[in-house]
């Protein structure tokens, strides 16, 4: 089914409500646990917003997303991103043709769900090139400009442990994405169900759960749900607090912060916010939404001084002291 129609917003929230529980039981076929990274990649995608994903490797990085894109219905690229790698080679070029005429050769940008696997391996021509398509959601070769399939979503990760020959992301760019999302180790009883289930020779098939078509739909609704006026200003009031040296700045943040979150935070918490209520069924955000996304919008965009690195003190603590 490639297009819904709903008979009101109403009727609307409550079949993403249920295609998001119908997504979490085929996605849990192949992943066991990580519960809130998949709830919250699934917000970032109906939210029309990119994440990117920080952990070490072998917590199935890649094989999530694989996941996620086939429940989805989506097209899915990997590119491995090397210091060696070019911005032509995710965007694509124009190969000359025996009539003597160009012809754009696509690159592997052009998919639903890209991942861009270790993202700060590759030098910061080829990082503005991506986090220019996530922005514009087109690539302009030779002065021609060509659009990026709808939707278009990009998965981006980082080995937070392996830092040698690496370009780390400036704060400017990091902005683009709207969710920071870490990855820990699985349980105890979650690696043993991970370890049985990938030793064994059973293939799992997943089902079609939404179309390309459907997820635009929603990401069309997410942006109608109303939001009340407290709601709005508790979001922007957090946002201000993380800014040292401002009339609203926290003490915590005064201490251990040197440089605070923008507007674009406080747009991407309503946004995430919208969608995390209509997820749950809810057909309003109210301020326990704001703080279930929080860390996720504001991790990536508060910059810790010298005093917090020397004390130990993590992003995490700060948000948490804020909310």
């Amino acid at each position: 089914m490639s297009e819904t129609n709903f008979k009101s917003d109403v009727e609307a929230v409550d079949a993403l409500a249920n295609k998001y529980q119908d997504l979490r039981q085929e996605i849990g076929k192949v992943i066991v646990g990580q519960d809130e990274v998949v709830k919250a990649v699934i917000i970032a995608l109906f939210s029309n917003g990119h994440s990117l994903l920080v952990g070490v490797p072998g917590l199935a990085k890649t094989l999530l997303i694989s996941t996620i894109a086939s429940v989805l219905d989506l097209d899915f690229k990997r590119i491995q991103f090397t210091p060696d790698l070019m911005p032509s080679d995710i965007i694509g070029s124009e190969i000359l043709q025996e009539n003597r005429t160009f012809q754009f050769n696509k690159g592997p940008l052009f998919a639903n769900i890209v991942l861009a696997d270790e993202i700060n391996r590759t030098p910061p021509k080829t990082q503005a090139a991506l986090l220019e398509a996530m922005q514009e959601k087109v690539v302009t070769v030779s002065g021609v400009s060509h659009s990026l399939p709808k939707p278009f979503f990009v998965l981006a990760t980082q080995n937070p442990i392996e830092q040698e020959g690496t370009y780390p992301l400036p704060e400017a760019q990091l902005d683009r994405f709207m969710f920071n999302i870490p990855l820990d180790y699985p349980t105890f009883q979650q690696e043993i169900d991970v370890v049985k289930n990938t030793t064994g020779s059973q293939n799992v098939s997943l089902k079609n759960i939404v179309t390309a078509n459907q997820i635009q739909q929603f990401q069309q609704l997410i942006r109608k749900i109303p939001v009340t006026d407290n709601v709005l200003e508790y979001a922007v009031s957090l946002v201000s607090k993380t800014r040292p040296g401002t009339e609203r700045a926290a003490a915590i943040v005064d201490n251990y912060i040197s440089w605070g979150a923008g507007p674009r935070a406080s747009q991407f918490l309503i946004v995430g916010a919208k969608c995390h209520a209509a997820i749950m069924g809810k057909y309003s955000p109210d301020i326990s939404d704001i703080q279930a996304i929080a860390k996720y919008v504001l991790r990536h965009r508060i910059v810790r001084n010298y005093k917090a690195e020397a004390e130990g003190i993590k992003e995490e603590n700060i948000i948490d002291q804020l909310l």
